[in-house]
Protein backbone atom coordinates (compact mmCIF):
# COMPACT_ATOMS: atom_id res chain seq x y z
CA UNK A 1 0.00 0.00 0.00
CA UNK A 2 1.56 3.26 -0.88
CA UNK A 3 0.65 6.42 1.57
CA UNK A 4 2.06 10.03 1.15
CA UNK A 5 4.25 10.80 3.66
CA UNK A 6 5.30 14.51 4.83
CA UNK A 7 8.27 14.02 7.29
CA UNK A 8 9.54 12.27 9.90
CA UNK A 9 10.36 13.50 13.60
CA UNK A 10 12.90 10.59 14.76
CA UNK A 11 12.87 11.61 18.45
CA UNK A 12 9.50 12.96 19.39
CA UNK A 13 8.55 13.62 23.65
CA UNK A 14 5.35 14.88 23.33
CA UNK A 15 2.99 12.52 21.07
CA UNK A 16 2.77 10.00 23.37
CA UNK A 17 4.41 7.99 26.07
CA UNK A 18 8.28 7.81 25.82
CA UNK A 19 10.51 8.62 23.48
CA UNK A 20 8.68 8.42 19.76
CA UNK A 21 9.26 8.32 16.21
CA UNK A 22 6.88 10.59 14.73
CA UNK A 23 5.54 10.02 11.65
CA UNK A 24 3.67 13.29 9.52
CA UNK A 25 1.21 12.28 6.50
CA UNK A 26 -0.33 14.30 3.90
CA UNK A 27 -3.42 15.13 3.52
CA UNK A 28 -6.37 16.83 6.16
CA UNK A 29 -9.80 17.60 5.25
CA UNK A 30 -10.33 20.05 8.46
CA UNK A 31 -8.87 23.91 8.31
CA UNK A 32 -8.34 24.25 12.09
CA UNK A 33 -7.85 28.07 13.20
CA UNK A 34 -4.73 27.66 14.98
CA UNK A 35 -2.94 24.60 13.16
CA UNK A 36 0.87 24.30 12.83
CA UNK A 37 1.02 22.51 9.90
CA UNK A 38 -0.43 24.08 6.14
CA UNK A 39 2.21 22.21 4.49
CA UNK A 40 0.21 18.81 5.08
CA UNK A 41 -3.14 19.54 4.11
CA UNK A 42 -2.75 19.15 0.78
CA UNK A 43 -3.58 15.24 0.00
CA UNK A 44 -1.52 15.09 -3.15
CA UNK A 45 1.95 16.65 -1.59
CA UNK A 46 4.63 14.76 0.30
CA UNK A 47 6.39 11.65 -1.16
CA UNK A 48 5.22 8.74 -2.20
CA UNK A 49 6.18 5.54 -0.29
CA UNK A 50 4.93 1.95 0.46
CA UNK A 51 4.34 1.32 4.12
CA UNK A 52 6.61 -1.29 4.50
CA UNK A 53 9.42 1.36 3.33
CA UNK A 54 7.88 3.28 6.33
CA UNK A 55 8.40 0.70 8.49
CA UNK A 56 11.68 0.06 7.73
CA UNK A 57 12.43 3.69 8.14
CA UNK A 58 11.14 3.97 11.57
CA UNK A 59 12.32 0.84 13.04
CA UNK A 60 15.78 2.38 12.71
CA UNK A 61 15.15 4.69 15.80
CA UNK A 62 14.11 1.80 17.56
CA UNK A 63 16.93 1.82 20.45
CA UNK A 64 15.84 5.27 21.75
CA UNK A 65 12.59 4.05 22.45
CA UNK A 66 12.76 2.05 26.16
CA UNK A 67 10.21 0.45 27.27
CA UNK A 68 7.47 3.13 27.14
CA UNK A 69 8.19 4.63 23.40
CA UNK A 70 7.29 3.51 19.75
CA UNK A 71 5.70 5.45 17.00
CA UNK A 72 3.22 7.86 16.61
CA UNK A 73 1.58 8.87 13.00
CA UNK A 74 -0.49 12.13 12.85
CA UNK A 75 -0.58 14.66 10.29
CA UNK A 76 -2.17 16.36 8.49
CA UNK A 77 -4.89 14.09 9.55
CA UNK A 78 -3.94 10.13 8.86
CA UNK A 79 -7.48 9.08 8.55
CA UNK A 80 -7.65 9.89 5.45
CA UNK A 81 -4.89 7.52 4.43
CA UNK A 82 -6.26 4.85 6.90
CA UNK A 83 -5.95 1.84 4.63
CA UNK A 84 -2.14 3.10 4.76
CA UNK A 85 -1.85 3.41 8.40
CA UNK A 86 -3.92 -0.13 8.95
CA UNK A 87 -1.24 -1.88 6.99
CA UNK A 88 1.56 0.46 8.64
CA UNK A 89 0.69 -0.33 12.59
CA UNK A 90 0.12 -3.98 11.17
CA UNK A 91 3.77 -4.43 10.09
CA UNK A 92 4.99 -2.61 13.66
CA UNK A 93 2.92 -4.13 15.49
CA UNK A 94 4.11 -7.51 14.48
CA UNK A 95 7.65 -6.39 15.46
CA UNK A 96 6.36 -5.07 19.03
CA UNK A 97 6.18 -1.92 18.36
CA UNK A 98 3.86 0.53 20.65
CA UNK A 99 1.45 2.27 17.88
CA UNK A 100 -0.11 5.58 18.48
CA UNK A 101 -2.79 7.25 16.24
CA UNK A 102 -3.24 10.95 16.53
CA UNK A 103 -6.11 12.60 14.93
CA UNK A 104 -8.78 15.07 14.87
CA UNK A 105 -11.15 12.20 14.72
CA UNK A 106 -12.12 12.60 11.10
CA UNK A 107 -12.86 10.25 8.04
CA UNK A 108 -14.80 7.00 8.02
CA UNK A 109 -15.28 5.32 10.62
CA UNK A 110 -15.70 1.76 8.98
CA UNK A 111 -11.88 2.64 8.00
CA UNK A 112 -11.11 3.99 11.61
CA UNK A 113 -12.17 1.14 13.25
CA UNK A 114 -9.44 -1.10 10.97
CA UNK A 115 -7.01 0.83 12.11
CA UNK A 116 -7.71 1.01 15.87
CA UNK A 117 -7.41 -2.84 16.02
CA UNK A 118 -4.02 -2.34 14.98
CA UNK A 119 -3.60 1.04 17.59
CA UNK A 120 -2.28 0.75 21.06
CA UNK A 121 -3.19 4.45 21.81
CA UNK A 122 -5.39 7.39 20.25
CA UNK A 123 -4.36 11.19 20.87
CA UNK A 124 -7.27 12.66 19.84
CA UNK A 125 -7.82 16.18 19.30
CA UNK A 126 -11.03 17.32 20.85
CA UNK A 127 -10.56 20.87 19.71
CA UNK A 128 -14.01 22.60 20.69
CA UNK A 129 -17.50 21.78 22.34
CA UNK A 130 -19.72 23.43 20.43
CA UNK A 131 -20.83 22.19 16.33
CA UNK A 132 -20.76 26.16 16.04
CA UNK A 133 -17.30 26.86 16.96
CA UNK A 134 -16.50 23.69 15.21
CA UNK A 135 -17.54 25.04 11.76
CA UNK A 136 -16.94 28.42 12.69
CA UNK A 137 -13.00 27.69 13.83
CA UNK A 138 -12.09 23.65 11.92
CA UNK A 139 -14.86 23.48 8.88
CA UNK A 140 -15.29 19.74 10.91
CA UNK A 141 -18.43 18.53 13.04
CA UNK A 142 -18.31 17.75 16.50
CA UNK A 143 -20.45 14.84 16.16
CA UNK A 144 -18.44 13.39 14.11
CA UNK A 145 -15.84 13.28 16.51
CA UNK A 146 -17.91 11.82 19.11
CA UNK A 147 -18.86 9.04 17.07
CA UNK A 148 -15.26 8.29 16.48
CA UNK A 149 -14.50 8.77 20.26
CA UNK A 150 -17.26 6.29 21.12
CA UNK A 151 -15.62 3.80 18.57
CA UNK A 152 -12.67 4.21 20.79
CA UNK A 153 -14.08 3.46 23.64
CA UNK A 154 -16.47 0.94 22.43
CA UNK A 155 -13.00 -0.98 21.02
CA UNK A 156 -11.23 -0.46 24.31
CA UNK A 157 -8.36 1.56 22.78
CA UNK A 158 -6.68 3.48 25.41
CA UNK A 159 -7.70 7.21 25.12
CA UNK A 160 -5.96 10.54 25.43
CA UNK A 161 -7.43 13.88 24.56
CA UNK A 162 -6.02 16.78 23.77
CA UNK A 163 -7.16 20.32 23.53
CA UNK A 164 -5.55 23.14 22.60
CA UNK A 165 -5.96 26.28 25.32
CA UNK A 166 -6.54 29.50 23.30
CA UNK A 167 -6.64 32.95 25.08
CA UNK A 168 -10.00 34.32 24.86
CA UNK A 169 -11.54 31.28 22.70
CA UNK A 170 -10.49 28.09 24.76
CA UNK A 171 -9.45 29.35 27.86
CA UNK A 172 -12.78 30.20 30.08
CA UNK A 173 -12.81 28.37 33.36
CA UNK A 174 -16.58 26.81 32.69
CA UNK A 175 -15.57 25.63 29.21
CA UNK A 176 -12.82 23.91 30.86
CA UNK A 177 -14.72 22.58 33.24
CA UNK A 178 -17.16 21.49 30.38
CA UNK A 179 -14.13 19.79 28.75
CA UNK A 180 -13.28 17.40 31.48
CA UNK A 181 -16.73 16.49 32.14
CA UNK A 182 -16.57 15.36 28.35
CA UNK A 183 -13.95 13.80 28.33
CA UNK A 184 -14.60 11.80 31.78
CA UNK A 185 -17.41 10.36 29.86
CA UNK A 186 -15.20 8.14 28.12
CA UNK A 187 -14.67 5.06 30.09
CA UNK A 188 -11.46 4.44 27.94
CA UNK A 189 -10.01 7.98 28.52
CA UNK A 190 -6.39 7.54 30.40
CA UNK A 191 -5.01 11.29 30.25
CA UNK A 192 -5.92 14.80 29.40
CA UNK A 193 -3.66 16.95 27.90
CA UNK A 194 -3.85 21.04 27.87
CA UNK A 195 -1.86 22.43 25.10
CA UNK A 196 -0.66 26.12 25.58
CA UNK A 197 -1.50 27.86 22.40
CA UNK A 198 1.99 29.09 20.54
CA UNK A 199 2.64 31.12 17.09
CA UNK A 200 5.81 28.78 15.99
CA UNK A 201 3.75 28.43 12.29
CA UNK A 202 3.79 31.47 11.48
CA UNK A 203 6.60 31.60 9.39
CA UNK A 204 5.35 28.75 7.43
CA UNK A 205 2.09 31.21 6.95
CA UNK A 206 4.10 33.03 5.11
CA UNK A 207 6.09 31.55 3.17
CA UNK A 208 3.31 29.78 1.60
CA UNK A 209 1.10 33.03 1.01
CA UNK A 210 -1.59 32.21 3.58
CA UNK A 211 -3.08 33.97 5.74
CA UNK A 212 -3.14 33.08 9.97
CA UNK A 213 -6.80 33.14 11.33
CA UNK A 214 -5.04 33.74 14.79
CA UNK A 215 -1.91 35.79 14.38
CA UNK A 216 -3.19 39.07 16.81
CA UNK A 217 -4.44 36.51 18.89
CA UNK A 218 -1.99 36.32 22.10
CA UNK A 219 -0.16 33.00 22.99
CA UNK A 220 -1.26 31.29 25.93
CA UNK A 221 0.49 31.89 28.97
CA UNK A 222 1.71 28.94 30.81
CA UNK A 223 0.88 29.70 34.29
CA UNK A 224 -2.57 30.65 33.74
CA UNK A 225 -3.05 27.01 31.40
CA UNK A 226 -1.24 25.53 34.42
CA UNK A 227 -3.96 26.89 36.56
CA UNK A 228 -6.66 25.70 34.20
CA UNK A 229 -5.22 22.54 34.62
CA UNK A 230 -6.49 22.59 38.05
CA UNK A 231 -10.35 22.03 36.77
CA UNK A 232 -9.88 18.87 35.24
CA UNK A 233 -11.36 15.76 36.68
CA UNK A 234 -8.19 13.05 38.37
CA UNK A 235 -8.81 10.53 36.04
CA UNK A 236 -5.57 8.72 35.13
CA UNK A 237 -2.69 11.11 34.29
CA UNK A 238 -3.10 14.84 33.75
CA UNK A 239 -0.55 17.36 31.89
Amino acid sequence: MTGRLHSIQSLGAVDGPGIRAVAFLQGCPLRCAYCHNPDTWDPSGGEPIEAAELARKLLRYRSYWGKEGGVTVTGGEPLLQAAFVEELFTILQSEGVHTALDTSCTGDLAAAERVLRHTDLVLADLKFLTEEDYAAYCRGSLARVKEFLRLTERMGVPLWIRHVVVPGLTDGEEHIRALGREAASYSNLRKIELLPFRKLCLEKYRTMGIPFPLEETPEMDEARCHALFRLLPKVGETR
